[in-house]
């Protein structure tokens, strides 16, 4: 499996067990608010790194992958208040956070390789 391929499923699987979690969340306005916000940073992960394959330029693609690595931080932010707030389960957040860690990490490398410029 290509590194790009992995990617891109373990964004996927991400989505699907925030998903999941978000739905333990307790039934109060503040989990309302802040499971609105880590679903929408937490998914717009994987769907920016597919939208970055369709991209028309190199610069283009970098663009989508900046995106994502954003939304990936920003989602250990979210993730961070629900375990710190004590509203989500601490083993379950800290799962998840370890997981958008290392997608982080991955998409960080790339987009390093990619902001390199080859003279030739």
């Amino acid at each position: 499996m290509s590194y790009s391929t992995d990617l891109k499923s373990r964004c996927y699987k991400f989505s699907l067990s925030l998903i999941s979690f978000i739905d333990t969340l307790p039934n109060q306005r503040s989990c309302w608010i802040i499971s609105d916000q880590v679903l929408r940073s937490g998914t717009s992960v994987g769907a920016n790194l597919v939208e970055g394959t369709a991209s028309s330029s190199r610069l283009e693609f970098k663009k989508y992958h900046e995106i994502a690595l954003k939304s990936s931080n920003e989602t250990k932010y979210w993730l961070g208040l629900l375990r710190d707030s004590g509203k989500g389960s601490k083993e379950e957040t800290e799962s998840l956070l370890k997981e958008v860690t290392e997608i982080s990490n991955m998409i960080a490398s790339g987009v390093m390789k990619l902001k390199v410029k080859h003279y030739f």
